[in-house]
Parts: C-alpha cells; structure tokens; sequence
C-alpha cells in the first residue's frame, strides 16, 4: 500500500513547514531563493520563498518578513525548532539574473544580492548549506521531500534533477 504525498505550495514571500509523509514546493523562482531548511531524522523541513535581500528600506506598514533573507530565515528556524527540529541543514536554489543589465549596473542584479542575503543569514544562523543551485539565467520550480532530503529541481527546457 502506497501512502499518497500531500504537496504544500508556499508562495512568493512566504514561508511554511511539513513533515513526512508531506512534501514542500514552490514555483517560478527567477530572482528569488528557495531555501530548505530540514531536520533530516525527525523528517520535518520549511520552505521560504525569498523575494528580497534586506528588509532594512522596507516600509512599516504592512511589513512581511517571509519576504526578505534576512528576516525570513531566523523566523523559518524559529518555525522548525518549535515542531522539534534541531540538526538543522539548509539546501537552496534560485537566485536567477533573469534580465539583461549594463557593465557596472548592480540595482537590477536582484538575484545575486539575494543569494549572498540567504546565505549571510544562514552563516549568522550556523546553519551548514549542504546543497545549491544558485544563478545563471533561468528560471527553476522546487520540491523538497523530508523523508529522503532530496530537493528535485525543475528548469526550463531541462530534465528534474535533484539534489
């Protein structure tokens, strides 16, 4: 008898956890960064959607902070050790520099910037990436799978791989 994977979505800036039999997915990151955050032996991860790298210039009214790296990553760890997670380890992909810029033009290199947030959070976090797919110019849909912490991740034009 086969037991039936629930699939929870996040979405853009958003966050949310699972733990096995479910599976977490997100779709369409471009510039954004997926990151898995999981607990491999109590089979239990979370999912953050990052849209932004610091949430320093953001406004205060109606504040999200599952939408930057620097403050959706201690909530998302916050979120797991509150469900009993404690080897915490991180896979993340995404981060694409999805248009073209000029020599020297940094504003549009969004992707890059969160990457590097993503990670300074999770070096702040002592938290070790086990696994990336980060950059270049496509676009990926993720799915994390807590029974066996495999991240399959889909590209456009490309065969699911995992990692």
């Amino acid at each position: 008898m086969s037991i039936t994977k629930t699939i929870v979505n996040v979405g853009i800036a958003d966050t949310k956890t699972v733990q096995t039999p479910a599976n977490i997915r997100t779709l369409g990151l471009g510039s954004c960064v997926g990151t898995v955050l999981y607990d491999e032996k109590r089979q239990i991860a979370g999912l953050s959607h990052i849209l932004l790298p610091d949430s320093s210039q953001a406004k205060t009214s109606n504040f999200n902070p599952m939408k930057y790296a620097d403050t959706a990553i201690p909530q998302l760890l916050e979120m797991l050790q509150v469900k009993g997670a404690r080897n915490i380890k991180a896979k993340m992909a995404g981060g694409a520099q999805m248009f073209q810029t000029g020599k020297g033009t940094s504003f549009m290199r969004i992707g890059d910037k969160n990457i590097e947030a993503v990670q300074e959070a999770l070096r702040k976090s002592n938290i070790r990436i086990v696994s990336s797919d980060v950059g270049g110019n496509v676009g990926r849909t993720i799915e994390f799978d807590p029974s066996t912490s495999m991240l399959s991740i889909r590209k456009r034009n490309h065969d699911i791989y995992t990692i």
